[in-house]
C-alpha cells in the first residue's frame, strides 16, 4: 500500500456528521482528499423538514447535487488509489461501471454507519450497485453476511469509533454542568422504547435530562424529565458526556444495534456509560470495570441507584474506560488504518 493515498471521498459533507469525522482521520493518516458531497447543506441539519421526509419516501434519495457527475469528472482529470463512498445511496451504478473503466487500479470501497436491511436506509441505486464494490464496510456485524448475499464481493465489519478531534475529555465545571450536565442524560433521538425507560427512573425520582430531536413525540413527560430536543455538536457535545454523573447508551431497535457510536464517544470523552448488554458492548468494554451494563429497566433503575451512591466507583470506571479506548485503539484513524491494510492487500485485478 502507498504510504501516501490518493483518496476521492464522497460522502454528506455536513460539518459534525461522521462523515467528516472519517474523513478526517484519512488526513490524519496522511493521505490526500479530493471530496465530492451528496448532500446541498455544509451544516448539521437539526431535523428534516416534512416536505423532504415525504419526497423521500415516494421518491427516495435524489442526487440533488449531481455528485454521480462530480466522481466522474473526478476520476478523468487525476489518478486516484480509493474511490470511498460514505452511504451512497444517490451513487448509481452505472457510474462505480464507469469509474472502473476509467482507473482500473482503483479501489471502489462503500461505507454504512446504518444496518442496510432496513429499508428506509436502502435505494435502488444502492442495491444496483454493490456488486461493483470491491470492498463494503460495515458497522453492523450482522450486515456482513446479509451484504455479500445481494451481490458485495467482500464485507468487513468496522466497530464504530472515536474522533480525537472532537471526542476527548475536556474540562468540565459547574456552569458547563449546569449548561449542558445534570445527573443522568442521554444524548440521541427520540424512540418509543428509549421513552419509556426514561419515563421509569423520572417517575423513580431520577433526575434525568435529554439531547437530541423528536423528542416532542413523548406525552405526558414527569416533572424529573427534562427534555431539551435539541442536538449537541463538537465541544458541547463532549462537555456534556463529562458533565453527567451518568450517561445512558441506548441502542436503536430499527437498526438492530448491538453498538452505537455513542458507546465508544461516551467512555472516549471520559464520561461514565451506562449501556444496553449486548455482546459487543462486552467485548469493548469489562462490565463494572470500563462501562457498565443493563439489560432491562428494572436493573437499569438499580444501577443508577447504584452508581449515583458511589461516585468514587464511577469515576474510576471512567477512567479506565477512557485508557480502554487509548489501549486498544478504537479512533476512526487506527480502525481505518487497520481496514486500509486488508483493502491493499486485496489484489482487484484478479477478483473483478
Amino acid at each position: 500500500m502507498p504510504s501516501r493515498l490518493s483518496i476521492l471521498y464522497v460522502g454528506p459533507m455536513v460539518a459534525g456528521s461522521t462523515t467528516m469525522q472519517r474523513a478526517q482521520a484519512f488526513r490524519d493518516l496522511g493521505h490526500q482528499l479530493t471530496c465530492v458531497t451528496t448532500e446541498a447543506v455544509t451544516q448539521a441539519v437539526v431535523k428534516p423538514s416534512l416536505f423532504s421526509r415525504l419526497r423521500r419516501k415516494i421518491t427516495g434519495p435524489q442526487d440533488q447535487v449531481k455528485a454521480n457527475v462530480g466522481i466522474l469528472q473526478a476520476m478523468q482529470t487525476q489518478p486516484f488509489d480509493l474511490l470511498w463512498i460514505d452511504k451512497g445511496l444517490t451513487i448509481q451504478a452505472k457510474t462505480l461501471a464507469l469509474a472502473r473503466i476509467y482507473q482500473p487500479r482503483c479501489r471502489i470501497v462503500g461505507f454504512s454507519p446504518d444496518d442496510m436491511m432496513n429499508p428506509v436506509n436502502q435505494s435502488r441505486h444502492f442495491l444496483k450497485g454493490l456488486p461493483h464494490y470491491d470492498f463494503y464496510i460495515s458497522n453492523k456485524s450482522y450486515n456482513v453476511a446479509e451484504l455479500q448475499g445481494l451481490g458485495c464481493p467482500k464485507v468487513l465489519f468496522m466497530e464504530n469509533a472515536y474522533d480525537p478531534h472532537t471526542h476527548r475529555p475536556l474540562p468540565v465545571g459547574e456552569a458547563e454542568r449546569k449548561r449542558l450536565g445534570g445527573v443522568v442524560g442521554f444524548v440521541g433521538q427520540w424512540e418509543p422504547e428509549r421513552a419509556e425507560s426514561l419515563r421509569k427512573l423520572a417517575l423513580a425520582g431520577i433526575s434525568v435530562r435529554v439531547w437530541g430531536y423528536t423528542w416532542e413525540r413523548m406525552k405526558n413527560v414527569p416533572p424529573n424529565l427534562m427534555l431539551e430536543n435539541k442536538p449537541l455538536w463538537g465541544d458541547e457535545y463532549a462537555q456534556a458526556l463529562r458533565a453527567f454523573d451518568i450517561n445512558l447508551c441506548f441502542l436503536r431497535k430499527c437498526n438492530r444495534d448491538l453498538q452505537t457510536t455513542r458507546s465508544i464517544e461516551i467512555p472516549a470523552c471520559g464520561g461514565f456509560m451506562l449501556a444496553e448488554r449486548t455482546c459487543e458492548h462486552s467485548q469493548l468494554f469489562v462490565e463494572g470495570q470500563e462501562a457498565d451494563f443493563f439489560s432491562d429497566d428494572e436493573e437499569l433503575l438499580g444501577k443508577v441507584r447504584h452508581y449515583l451512591d458511589n461516585p468514587p466507583e464511577r469515576h474510576r470506571i471512567a477512567e479506565w474506560g477512557l485508557k480502554r479506548c487509548l489501549r486498544d485503539k478504537y479512533s476512526y484513524s487506527e480502525r481505518i488504518q487497520h481496514l486500509l491494510t486488508k483493502i491493499f492487500s486485496h489484489d482487484i485485478r484478479t477478483a473483478n
